[in-house]
């Protein structure tokens, strides 16, 4: 079988129809049409839901995902070579988020549910906000006294 219908999509790759429409809509997946005007889909995009189901499941946002799926072939089946580029891409970010998550596992246990941020030894320590001028969000760990970049 060489196209599957919108339901045999969701029931193979175990996301949703409404899910699979959103990623269509974003142009993460593509469909087409029969003479019914019912989609299909090449056995290929199983592939690439894959891919995104991975890529959410650890933290990657969508456009990102995006943008390294546009980076793979759309009239073709993805090949092992195709694949291995587009992980390569990712590796050093992942690399990345698992250290930090490493360590915000290992560090942050203790204080968590404080929101003080006001202790010497706290690894979000900022004294007068002075990590502000960089932008929202958590902008560094403490570890040993050096600082790491968290990520942006």
């Amino acid at each position: 079988m060489a196209e599957l219908s919108v339901g045999e999509v969701a029931e193979r790759s175990g996301v949703a129809v409404s899910a699979l429409h959103f990623y269509e809509r974003k142009g993460l997946i593509r469909s087409h049409r029969t003479g019914g005007n019912q989609r299909r889909f090449d056995r290929e995009v199983l592939r690439r839901l894959a891919i995104i189901r991975m890529g959410q499941d650890l933290g990657v946002p969508l456009a990102e995902i995006s943008e390294q799926l546009e980076m793979l072939p759309h009239d073709r089946a993805a090949s092992k070579a195709d694949w291995a580029k587009l992980s390569s891409r990712w590796r050093d970010r992942l690399d990345r988020r698992i250290t930090l998550m490493t360590r915000l596992r290992d560090e942050l246990t203790g204080c968590i549910g404080c929101g003080c941020l006001s202790l010497r030894n706290c690894p979000l320590y900022n004294r007068e906000d002075s990590l502000a001028a960089e932008g929202a969000g958590p902008r560094r760990l403490l570890r040993s006294g050096r600082d790491v970049k968290a990520l942006e």
